[in-house]
């Protein structure tokens, strides 16, 4: 669970360095939007770095970083409805879904062990 939570934490963190600057700093240079979203990622990895390390052996590389993008749409889909005040289509929601079944894919079945 630990892992879950530093993931979404990290998200949070990722998703405004990444698109924070579109709504709240459209007027900043564009070194300045740069040094503050490396700014804001230094703080992801810090959570990022540590989530993958105590969940590879819980989760395989892959379920890892499945794991992460369904986290990274959950965090962005509030974002974007949030501070972007952007709609939520139908066609975006059909596209979650199936990252849903893909996540069912990768957790659903046994895994080959890792060589070790």
């Amino acid at each position: 669970m630990s892992t879950i939570l530093l993931l979404v934490m990290s998200n949070v963190f990722m998703t405004f360095a990444w698109y924070g600057h579109l709504e709240y700093g459209r007027e900043w240079p564009l070194w300045k939007a740069i040094l503050i979203s490396w700014a804001i990622a230094l703080i992801e990895y810090c959570l990022a770095v540590p989530a993958n390390r105590l969940g590879y052996g819980e989760f395989s590389g892959f379920q890892l970083k499945i794991i992460q993008e369904v986290v990274t749409l959950l965090v962005f889909i509030g974002f974007a409805t949030t501070f972007l005040k952007e709609k939520l289509a139908w066609n975006y929601l059909v596209a979650f879904v199936f990252l849903c079944v893909a996540v069912f894919f990768a957790f659903a079945f046994k895994t080959p062990a890792t060589a070790a």
